[in-house]
């Protein structure tokens, strides 16, 4: 199981599933084994992964090991953010309303609407031909 000076935390978006590990360290994000920087190419994903630890202004204080499941790059990212914000709260029961505040705790539920019989996706209509 997890060392005393580990934190973990779980987050989902979507159909992503990340698994968070915090130690003390200097900063370092490792996403899969590799770094969050080639992991997540856009600032602004990298911007909604390190959301947390800037809001608890935490963020060269601990190094982060995530393993990240399903989905896509913005779904991965969401669930990571979320699995971050879960474990600085095993961290510090302090930051809760911080995070809370920054809506940071609360998984969003939204998901993909299946699509219909009859229908070319979850919602349109076939175009209606009347000749």
């Amino acid at each position: 199981m997890a060392d005393s000076n580990e934190f973990l935390g779980t987050g989902r978006r979507k159909t992503s599933v990340a698994r968070v590990r915090l130690a003390s360290g200097t900063g370092k994000i490792q996403v899969n084994g590799r770094a969050f920087e080639t992991y997540f190419p856009t600032d602004t994903l990298r911007m909604v992964v390190t959301q947390p630890l800037t809001v608890t202004a935490t963020t060269g204080k601990y190094d982060v090991r995530v393993n990240v499941q399903g989905g896509g790059p913005t779904g991965q990212a969401g669930a990571v953010r979320h699995g971050i914000a879960r474990a600085l709260l095993e961290v510090d029961v302090a930051f809760r309303p911080t995070l809370k505040a920054e809506g940071l705790l609360t998984r969003d539920s939204r998901e993909k609407e299946r699509k219909k019989y009859g229908q070319p996706g979850a919602r349109k209509r076939f175009q209606y031909s009347k000749r």
